[in-house]
This record gives C-alpha cells, structure tokens and sequence, in this order.
C-alpha cells in the first residue's frame, strides 16, 4: 500500500493523480483538490481535510472515518459502502450522491440539498439531516435510529423498510413518501406532514408508541 511519503499531494491537489485506490493517505490536507473522475477506491481516508475538494464522479468507496468534506462537490460522487463515520459535509455541493451500504453513524448532514440521493441499507444511527432535504430520495431498509430528521424535507422519499426507531421528525415534510415497513418505535413525530401516505396517526401511537403531541 502507498502511503504519503510516497505520494506527491501536489499531483493530487491539482487532478494530475486519478489512480488512488488502495492508498493510505490517513490525516493529508487535500483542500481544494481537484478529484473529478478519481479512484479511490479502499484507499484511508481517515482524518482527511476534504474541504473545497471536487469530487464529481469520484469513486471514493473507502475509510473516510472523520473526514472534513465542508464545501466540498460530491456531484455523482460513489459513496457505497464507505465509513464515513463522524464525517463534516457542511455546505457540500452535488446531486445523485450515492450513499447505498454507506456507515455514516454521527456524520453531520445536517441543512443540506440531497435530492435524489441514494441511502439504501446505509447506517444512518444518530446521524444529523435536521432541515435537509431528501426529496425523492432512496432510504429502503436504511437505518436511522436515534437520527435527527427535523424539519427535514422527504418528499416522494422511499423509505420502504427503513428504521427510524427514536427517531426525532418533528415538522418534518413527508408528503407523499414510501412508508410502508417502516419502523416507528419511539419516534417523535409531531407536527409531521403525512399527506399522500399510507399513514394513520392515531395508529402509529397505538402499535409503536411514536409521540405525536
């Protein structure tokens, strides 16, 4: 495996490196580093400075274990599977990210526009998204215990399947979602947008005990 010594972060830094996977460039400062189209698949990550960093279609399925994206461009960025666990994606930028099978437990996601992003089977346990919007984003059988989806915006969201056992969705917007299989055990739901569901309050309280006052 490379490592940074052996590495010209300069090269990355301005795109003339795409073939990364595998490397080991835990703890490297690549603000601002031109990444378009990289492979970084299984390389470490952990602890990188990402801040600024373009990663519109990057291949970035790796240890990225409390990274700092801020700013970042994660336009059709491939996430699956990553540990993105205690990540910073304040202010990122991008469209159609794909978090499917991604660990991102802690992460903060929260007050972002991912639209048609892909969470499917992601660990989302205790994971900020107060005041994101999700709209028409894929959620089945994702994990969101304990997650803070406040004000969050879930229109047209599939969450077929998903755990949102304590979770917290107070005032958030779930006009016209998926949510069958979901489950509810504990979460607080007050104030939530039900309209074009499949939903019953009154009927949630009952079998789940959600809290709706």
């Amino acid at each position: 495996m490379s490592n940074t010594d052996s590495l010209n972060l300069e090269m990355i830094r301005i795109g003339k490196v795409k073939n990364l996977a595998y490397v080991n460039l835990i703890g490297a400062d690549l603000s601002g580093a031109n990444l378009r189209d990289a492979d970084l698949s299984g390389a470490n990550l952990a602890g990188v400075n990402l801040t600024g960093a373009n990663l519109t279609d990057a291949n970035v399925r790796a240890n990225l274990k409390g990274a700092d994206l801020t700013g970042a461009n994660l336009t059709y960025t491939d996430f699956r599977n990553a540990d993105l666990r205690g990540a910073n994606f304040l202010d990122i930028i991008g469209k159609e990210i794909s978090f499917a099978g991604a660990f991102l437990a802690g992460a903060n996601l929260s007050n972002l526009n991912l639209s048609g992003a892909d969470f499917r089977g992601a660990d989302l346990r205790g994971v900020s998204l107060t005041g994101s919007i999700l709209d028409e984003a894929d959620l089945t059988n994702a994990n969101l215990s304990g997650a803070d989806l406040s004000n969050a915006i879930l229109e047209e969201a599939n969450l077929l399947g998903t755990i949102l056992r304590g979770a917290n969705l107070t005032n958030a917007n779930l006009l016209c979602a998926l949510v069958d299989g979901v489950v509810w055990n504990g979460a607080m739901i007050q104030n939530i947008c039900i309209e074009g569901t499949s939903l019953n309050l009154e009927e949630l309280q009952k079998t789940f005990g959600v809290s709706v006052e």
